[in-house]
């Protein structure tokens, strides 16, 4: 059901509205656009309930917004976080409570990152074509195929769902799964403020604290920049200018032109980029910011890690939950240095590796090779 109008819109939502699960995607383009624009909302209740929104036709959207925002409708996704971001940037709202069938089969088995296609083959014995994953959803009318391909990203959640859920139950997995999920809703996560976007400006971790300061105030003015004429950051300046910015900390725009790469920039433009320039260069030391500093294992060290990873993949065999989801090797680092902040030291990773990894490395412990098998002394 392809959805243009707001009447047609109101009769899905208010029939998805008794249902206790609405599987959600979306269709959007960021090539060129500050903010994600979204071009198509798929939404389904079941297999054979499915709306395919045009949010380009409709100009209001409030009956999904209602139905994301229903606490006793579970919403569906797979891979989720960019889905967050473009429906909090475009709706207003986060979609809860949430479920991600991505996330839920790194519990059950599967590989973690595990694309939808590879999903729905596993679960449903479907193999989805995948033809149209670089069409143009802004571009109208959409065809038939397009629109089969759409609906398709959100036939398959429900009953997915449902088989998932008893499975997690059925293997008391469910109270590991609830908190990861929550997580995920965490507005850090796909909201961005502009003073935080120089700790995103690529190679940032080569500029001393003095040039952080600059690149915060100048990273800060490209962000807005952007957004208010919704063009992606680089179109403004790259990050490779950028960073020549911050590192040479042009006074005055006649030295800013010296720089290539800026020629694009209006004079008011310039100006306004020398001024946050010269607020950084002007911050007090204590206030320079810094950016975390990665630890880098000793050669023993690393040694040692490669033996908690050998366990923490056989834990994975043995409980189906994956490698990944169950520990880095920079969260075995932070683990065997003892850090009480440790994502191993407390929760289900305690309690399925974390205490076996402590007895590892108390020597209590070992790992032997027995039938050509690696296996827990």
């Amino acid at each position: 059901m392809f959805i243009s109008t707001s009447e047609e819109l109101r009769r899905f939502c208010e029939r998805a509205a008794s249902s206790s699960v609405l599987a959600v995607d979306t269709e959007f383009l960021r090539e060129r656009t500050y903010r994600p624009r979204l071009c198509l909302i798929q939404l389904a209740t079941s297999a054979d309930d499915i709306a395919a929104v045009d949010p380009l036709a409709i100009s209001d959207l409030s009956p999904v917004v209602e139905l994301f925002e229903n606490p006793a409708i579970t919403k569906v996704f797979h891979a989720c976080s960019q889905d967050l971001e473009v429906i909090d940037g475009s709706l207003g709202c986060v979609p809860a409570p949430l479920f991600d069938t991505q996330l839920a089969a790194a519990f059950l088995g599967q590989r973690m990152q595990l694309g939808y296609g590879g999903l729905v083959e596993a679960y449903t014995g479907v193999r989805l074509a995948k033809a149209e994953s670089l069409t143009d959803w802004s571009r109208r009318p959409l065809d038939p195929e397009q629109l089969t391909y759409a609906e398709d990203d959100v036939r398959y959640l429900p009953g997915i769902y449902e088989t998932m859920l008893s499975e997690l139950v059925e293997r008391d997995r469910l109270s590991m799964v609830l908190p990861e999920m929550q997580a995920l809703l965490d507005p850090s996560h796909y909201r961005h403020e502009p003073m935080d976007a120089f700790r995103h400006l690529k190679r940032a971790s080569s500029l001393t604290r003095r040039q952080l300061a600059v690149a915060r105030e100048a990273c800060a003015w490209r962000e807005r920049m952007a957004s208010k004429r919704d063009i992606p950051r680089k179109w403004v300046l790259s990050d490779e200018v950028m960073l020549e910015i911050c590192k040479r900390g042009p006074a005055d725009t006649e030295r800013l032109r010296r720089i290539r790469g800026t020629e694009q920039l209006s004079e008011r433009d310039a100006d306004a980029l020398v001024h946050a320039i010269s607020r950084g260069a002007a911050c007090q030391a204590s206030d320079c910011p810094s950016l975390p500093k990665r630890s880098r294992p000793s050669a023993d060290q690393e040694c040692v890690i490669d033996l908690m990873y050998a366990m923490v993949r056989i834990i994975s065999e043995k409980t189906g939950v994956a490698a990944q989801l169950i520990a880095t090797r920079e969260d075995l680092l932070e683990f065997m240095a003892g850090r009480e902040d440790a994502s191993l030291a407390s929760g289900w990773r305690r309690d399925i590796a974390g205490e076996k990894l402590k007895g590892l490395l108390l020597g209590d412990c070992g790992l032997t090779v027995k039938d050509g098998r690696v296996e827990i002394l």
